[in-house]
């Protein structure tokens, strides 16, 4: 289901979305991502796993050296986790956790609640 918006209210919803996680944080209680975590996070959670560096670098046209510092400070948050594949160690499997999972789930409800604001 495709919802139409003007240019004015995407960016609108952008920006109410970026306030309402800026405005609920509070020192280490969540964390603070750039879009390009955001987008790694996204895919994590969004896409079919099984996820790994060299997957995620390729669809974000980025170099695996840049999706392993995100994941860094992701998993610093505990917000992923990495493992070995078992199959070929040469991949890190990177893992969804229930604390990511919650922080998705409350990036959502900001979506939804930023989205209820915009008006026709």
């Amino acid at each position: 289901m495709a919802v139409e918006i003007k240019a004015d209210q995407a960016l609108r919803l952008l920006q109410d979305v970026a306030f309402g996680l800026v405005l609920e944080a509070k020192p280490q209680a969540a964390p603070d991502f750039t879009l390009r975590q955001l987008a790694i996070l996204l895919t994590i959670y969004l896409d079919q796993p099984p996820h790994t560096v060299r997957g995620l670098a390729k669809r974000l046209n980025v170099t695996k050296p840049v999706v392993t510092r995100a994941l860094n400070s992701m998993g610093k948050q505990a917000i992923v986790a990495r493992r070995r594949d078992e199959a070929d160690r040469r991949n890190v499997i990177i893992q969804r956790t229930v604390k990511g999972a919650l922080y998705v789930e409350s990036l959502a409800d900001h979506v939804i609640a930023a989205a209820g604001k915009i008006r026709p």
